[in-house]
C-alpha cells in the first residue's frame, strides 16, 4: 500500500504522518503522469504545483475553507486531495470528470475557473461575503505568474487593498528567475513578517506615537527609514506600496516551510501575498526539459514522451502562421500582436523572423486589441490573433476603439467552435452572435486550408475590421478544386441540387459534405453552399435557394442565439419566402446555452449537429 492510498476524501492528508510527505508527493507525481498519459491533459503545471497544494490541504479544511485556481490548470492535486482518484478514469470525457475546478462536482471546489486572472477577485469576494456572515473560513488563491500579466489581478490587488479584509495570496512563480532570494535572509524576513509578536508590536508603537504630535513626527521619520531599508530588503514593495503584506520568495517544493508560512498568515486576517517558487514538470525528466510541449498534452508514451497517435497534416494554426510570414515578406507594414500564446496561435516563426513587428502583450487582451487599434489608426496593418474565447474579454475595445473608427484590424480567431476537452469556458461557440452585430465588422470562415490562406490574402487588401475564424485541430483539405475567388459579401456554390439546400459555416462545410452525399445515397437531389461571410446573408444566394428549393438546412458551431441561421430564418421572413408555405428551415445550430467537455466528434452528436443527426432530421421531414 503506498502513502496516496490513505487519501480517499477531503482532509485525509492531516492523517499523513509528515516524514511521508515527500513519498505522497512522488505518489501523486506518478499517478499524474500514468493517468495523463493515458487520457491527455495539463501535466507540466499539474507536477510542478504537488508539494505547494499538499501544504494548503494541510492548513485548510475542506469543504469549509475556499480554494480557488487561478486558470485551473493546475488543480489536478487538489481532486486527488478530495477523493477524486477514481475520476481520473474519465478525464476530459464527455460525462467524466473536467480537467478545470467545478463547483457541480466537488462541494471542494468553491470557484469555477478557466480563464486567466480572475482568481483574487472571486477570493475577495469569499472573503467579503465570510466577514459579513461573521464567519471564520480560511481563502486563499493561488495564481501562476503568467496570470499575473492580467490587468484584472491587480485591479483585484488593489481593491483588496482596500478593503483589508483577510485573503492569502499565492503567488505560483514557474518561471522568474529569483532562486538568488531563497535562502538564509529571505526566510528570516519572512518569519519575522508573518510572526504574531511582530505584528502585536508594531500595531502598538504605531498606536502609542500617533497619539501626540511628538509622535505622529518621529512615526513619520521611522516610517521613511523603514521604507527605504524595505527597498532593499523586500523584494515585495510594490506589494507593499499598494497596502499587501508581501513573504516570499519561498520553496514551493518545502512542504512543512510552506506549511508553517501558510499557518501564520492565516491568522494574521489581512490581505497577503506569499511568493512561492516551484519548478514546472518537477520530477519527471521530459516535462522538466520541455513544459511548454507538456502543458497541456494529448495521450503519449511516458518512456520517450511520444504522443500515442502521431499527427497528420497541419492544424489550421499551422496554416495561418506559416502564410502570415509569407505575407510578412512582401508587406512591410504587417504586424501580429498575441497575449500571450505565441506558440499557441502560431505566430512562432512570424516572430523569428520580424522580431520587430511581432507584439507579446502578455494576458491582456483587452490591451492588445486597442494597442492594435492605435498600430491600425497610424496606419500600420496589426493581425491580432487569438482564441476566440480569450476575445470574448475585449468586447468593449472590439466596439470602441476598433469598429467605431473602422479602423483596419485583422482578428485571426483561433479556437472558433467547439473546443473539445478543455469544456465550457473554452468553447469558441459565441463568437458569431458577440461579433457579427458590431458596426463595420466583417466575419468571415474558411471552409479548408486553401481558403483559409485566401482570406488572409482578402483581410490584407481590405480596408476595416475584419475577423477570419477557425477550429481547432487539423485543417481540411478536401474540396480544394472549388476554389472561386473571394467575393466581398458573397457565399459559395458548391454543388447544385434541387430539393435540399444546405448552407454551411466554416469548418461544418466537411460536416456538410458528409451530410450531402448521405442525402445522395438515398436519391435525395441537395446543393450544397459554403457561407463564407457570415456578419449577414448573401441575399442573392438566399433567394435562388429559396426559389429551388423546399428545405434548406443552416449548420454552424455556434450557439443558436444570434447565429447565421437565425439570420437567414430572419432574411427568409422578411423577403416573405416563409409565406410561400412551400419552404422550411432546419437550424442544425448548438441549442445548448453551454456545453461541457469531450471530444468534439461526440459533442457534435450529443448536441445534434453532426452529419448523421441531421440526415435523420431531414429525413423524417421529407
Amino acid at each position: 500500500m503506498n502513502v496516496l492510498d490513505k487519501i480517499q476524501k477531503e482532509n485525509d492528508i492531516k492523517k499523513i504522518n509528515p516524514k511521508e510527505y515527500d513519498e505522497l508527493a512522488k505518489d501523486i507525481r506518478h499517478f499524474l503522469i500514468e493517468k495523463v498519459s493515458k487520457k491527455g491533459g495539463h501535466l507540466a503545471s499539474n507536477l510542478g504545483s504537488v508539494e505547494l497544494t499538499m501544504a494548503l490541504h494541510l492548513c485548510m479544511n475542506f469543504p469549509e475553507d475556499k480554494l480557488i485556481f487561478d486558470v485551473g490548470h493546475q488543480a489536478y492535486t487538489h481532486k486527488i486531495l478530495t477523493g477524486r482518484k477514481d475520476g481520473f478514469e474519465t478525464l476530459r470525457e464527455y460525462g467524466g470528470m473536467s480537467g478545470f475546478p467545478k463547483r457541480g462536482e466537488s462541494s471542494c471546489d468553491a470557484f469555477n475557473t478557466g480563464h486567466s486572472s480572475t482568481s483574487i477577485s472571486a477570493a475577495m469576494g469569499y472573503a467579503v461575503a465570510r466577514d459579513m456572515r461573521g464567519k471564520k473560513e480560511r481563502v486563499a488563491a493561488v495564481i501562476g505568474d503568467g496570470s499575473m500579466t492580467g490587468g484584472m489581478a491587480y485591479e483585484a490587488i488593489n481593491s483588496l487593498a482596500q478593503t483589508r479584509t483577510g485573503c492569502v495570496i499565492i503567488l505560483n512563480d514557474n518561471e522568474m528567475s529569483i532562486d538568488k532570494n531563497v535562502g538564509g535572509l529571505s526566510k528570516y524576513l519572512n518569519n519575522i513578517r508573518v510572526g504574531s509578536a511582530y505584528n502585536d508590536f508594531k500595531s502598538g508603537v504605531e498606536n502609542s506615537l500617533l497619539g501626540s504630535a511628538v509622535g505622529k513626527k518621529v512615526a513619520k521619520t521611522l516610517k521613511h527609514s523603514k521604507d527605504t531599508i524595505k527597498q532593499f530588503l523586500v523584494p515585495g514593495m510594490f506589494f507593499e506600496e499598494l497596502g499587501i503584506t508581501y513573504v516570499g520568495p519561498i520553496d514551493g517544493h518545502d512542504v512543512e516551510s510552506m506549511v508553517s508560512t501558510f499557518n501564520k498568515a492565516f491568522k494574521l486576517n489581512k490581505p497577503i501575498i506569499i511568493h512561492v517558487k516551484t519548478k514546472k514538470g518537477k520530477g519527471y525528466s521530459l516535462a522538466e526539459k520541455y513544459p511548454s510541449y507538456f502543458h497541456g498534452i494529448s495521450p503519449f508514451d511516458d518512456k520517450t514522451g511520444k504522443l500515442i497517435t502521431k499527427p497528420s497534416g497541419l492544424t489550421y494554426t499551422d496554416v495561418f502562421g506559416k502564410h502570415l510570414v509569407k505575407l510578412g515578406e512582401s508587406n512591410k507594414e504587417l504586424v501580429s500582436v498575441t497575449a500571450a500564446m505565441t506558440k499557441g496561435t502560431g505566430l512562432t516563426d512570424f516572430t523569428k523572423n520580424y522580431p520587430d513587428r511581432a507584439f507579446d502583450v502578455g494576458i491582456a487582451e483587452q490591451h492588445a486589441v486597442t494597442f492594435a487599434a492605435g498600430m491600425a489608426a497610424a496606419g500600420l496593418i496589426p493581425v491580432v490573433a487569438i482564441y476566440s474565447s480569450f476575445l470574448q474579454r475585449a468586447y468593449d475595445q472590439l466596439l470602441h476603439d476598433v469598429c467605431l473608427q473602422n479602423l483596419h484590424v485583422i482578428f485571426a480567431i483561433d479556437r472558433s467552435g467547439l473546443v473539445g476537452q478543455d469544456g465550457e469556458t473554452h468553447q469558441g461557440i459565441y463568437d458569431i452572435s458577440y461579433l457579427s452585430h458590431l458596426p463595420g465588422m466583417t466575419v468571415v470562415a474558411p471552409k479548408n486550408s486553401y481558403e483559409l490562406k485566401a482570406m488572409m490574402d482578402f483581410a490584407v487588401s481590405y480596408d476595416g475590421p475584419i475577423a477570419i475564424k477557425y477550429g481547432r485541430g487539423y485543417a481540411y483539405n478536401g474540396l480544394k478544386e472549388f476554389c472561386e475567388p473571394i467575393e466581398y459579401g458573397k457565399s459559395e456554390w458548391i454543388y447544385k441540387g434541387k430539393e435540399v439546400a444546405i448552407i454551411a459555416v466554416g469548418a461544418m462545410v466537411e460536416e456538410a459534405e458528409k451530410l450531402r452525399n448521405m442525402l445522395l445515397d438515398d436519391n435525395i437531389s441537395a446543393s450544397l453552399i459554403n457561407a463564407r461571410f457570415i456578419s449577414w446573408v448573401d441575399e442573392d444566394m438566399l433567394s435562388e435557394v429559396a426559389n429551388n428549393h423546399r428545405l434548406v438546412v443552416t449548420m454552424e458551431e455556434n450557439v443558436e442565439s444570434g447565429g447565421y441561421g437565425e439570420k437567414v430564418a430572419a432574411k427568409f421572413t422578411e423577403k416573405g419566402y416563409m409565406d410561400k408555405q412551400t419552404l422550411t428551415h432546419i437550424n442544425a445550430a448548438i441549442k445548448e446555452k453551454k456545453v461541457e467537455h469531450g471530444k468534439i466528434e461526440v459533442l457534435r452528436e450529443k448536441l445534434g449537429i453532426d452529419a448523421k443527426r441531421i440526415y435523420e432530421k431531414i429525413k423524417s421531414y421529407m
